[in-house]
């Protein structure tokens, strides 16, 4: 376990082996959940993670991007 400082702005630093373990890079988009005692942080996915996961049935590519934008808002509800 380790331990971070909140700044003044609410900010935290993930530590580098954390960063570089979880796959983290700059500008990826992390997800916070909160429990009552904790805040977790879980690496958001884009709508690149869900390329393959539609059925093929004959929908066309704005239907395809369309489903696939209401499952990443799903995903991160």
């Amino acid at each position: 376990m380790q331990t971070v400082k909140v700044l003044p702005k609410g900010q935290i630093t993930i530590p580098k082996d954390v960063r570089k373990q979880m796959g983290i890079k700059v500008g990826d988009t992390l997800v916070i959940e909160e429990t009552d005692d904790k805040v977790v942080l879980k690496k958001g996915k884009t709508i690149f993670d869900y390329a393959g996961t539609l059925p093929d049935i004959g929908m066309s590519i704005k239907e395809m991007r369309e489903k696939a934008i209401e499952e990443v808002a799903k995903d991160r509800a």
